[in-house]
């Protein structure tokens, strides 16, 4: 693994630095948390202006070490995160860059980068949640069309969506992980119904989705039929890989800006605290390491990262639910107060050991892909 940059790679981290140093003063005022038509306007047109300034492709059409270093120079400037479109971004599109048809690579991956729609994501269901292969979600084939009807879970930004990358069993007498197929759906269709789902930080970025005979091209399968489980397992290698890239340099910042509130409270003359924060810095430092490691894995992996996401996952989820433990020592009282930040991060915080597949789930994907171990009955 080279920790070093390239000549080429300095140059575009430079270029990169100078134009958000143009670009976020013009930036308009975020919208309330609440708005998510605002929210969709917002993160789209700054999408929109990272196309227009060459930067759009980034997410496919460089290499692995260049995505990570946008990532990086885009988080240390504290520019807009993808927003509403992170599906669409960092799971869906590179899923159909490697491995959708040129026409669906065509129609499909121009109009996210340009931050003309947004994705949302169908895979999850009330009885299948980490035991995804337990879906039940029924696709049956009708001619040139899939008619679909079931129920999805946890669809991140379902109400402002275009697009679903959802996941359907299209042979219900196939083994479980070998009747399923991956389809990108068209959010206006006939027959489905959105029903947003608050969370405990009283934000509804989530929803359920109900389905009732919505009818699908065929067309918009992604991989052949039945063969669901594989392309997903490439799209949860994008979640679990690289998706959380940007997350780290926040926590880093996060994790700086904790030492100056602990400084200016008094909080840091206990040395019980400053240990904990050292430990923590040296723990998110060891995943910006493993984070480069995958990415030189994907490079070497064709742009597809490895398993070792699973590792990077299943650490980072723990490491940042301590990190925002940390914040709640420091602010003590405050850490009630749900207009600071930090709060509302410590409560988004509690489901990263769910999100993207849950921890009992990586270890699992560890012990059997990795070590070699055998499957637990």
């Amino acid at each position: 693994m080279n920790l070093t940059d390239t000549p080429e790679e300095e140059e575009f981290r430079a270029r990169l630095r100078q134009w958000l140093g143009r670009a976020l003063p013009a930036l308009p005022p975020k919208p309330s948390p609440d708005d998510w038509p605002g929210r969709r306007a917002y993160d789209l047109g700054w999408q929109s202006s990272l196309y227009d300034a060459g930067y759009g492709e980034v997410h496919w059409g460089s290499t692995p070490t260049m995505r990570l270093i946008f990532l990086e120079e885009t988080e240390k400037a504290g520019a807009p995160y993808v927003g509403a479109n992170f599906v669409g971004l960092l799971h869906a599109g590179p899923t159909i860059a490697a491995e959708g048809t040129p026409e669906q690579r065509e129609r499909w991956l121009p109009p996210i980068l340009r931050g003309d729609e947004v994705w949302c994501q169908g895979f999850s269901e009330p009885d299948a949640g980490s035991d995804l292969a337990a879906l039940r979600t029924r696709a049956r084939r009708d001619g040139d069309d899939y008619v679909v009807t079931g129920s999805k879970i946890w669809t991140s930004h379902a109400e402002v969506a275009d697009w679903c990358e959802l996941l359907v069993r299209t042979d219900p007498d196939a083994p479980r992980h070998r009747g399923i197929s991956w389809l990108a759906m068209p959010m206006d269709a006939p027959g489905i119904t959105v029903r947003p789902l608050r969370t405990l930080a009283g934000s509804a970025e989530f929803a359920e989705v109900f389905l009732d005979e919505v009818r699908v091209p065929v067309a918009n399968r992604v991989g052949d039929e039945n063969d669901g489980w594989r392309v997903t397992m490439v799209t949860l290698s994008f979640e679990r890989g690289t998706a959380f890239v940007g997350e780290v340099v926040a926590c880093r910042r996060a994790l700086r800006e904790l030492a100056v509130e602990a400084r200016k409270n008094g909080r840091w003359d206990d040395p019980v605290l400053r240990r904990r924060l050292g430990r923590l810095n040296a723990e998110f430092r060891a995943l910006w390491r493993l984070t480069q490691w995958n990415v030189s894995e994907a490079e070497l992996g064709g742009g597809v990262p490895g398993v070792g996401g699973s590792v990077f996952k299943l650490r980072y989820s723990h490491a940042r639910q301590e990190l925002y433990d940390a914040a709640a020592d420091v602010l003590g009282p405050e850490s009630l107060d749900l207009d600071r930040p930090w709060v509302l991060d410590r409560l988004s915080s509690l489901s990263y050991t769910i999100a993207a597949g849950t921890s009992q789930i990586q270890r699992n994907i560890v012990a059997e892909r990795i070590l070699g171990l055998p499957k637990g009955r």
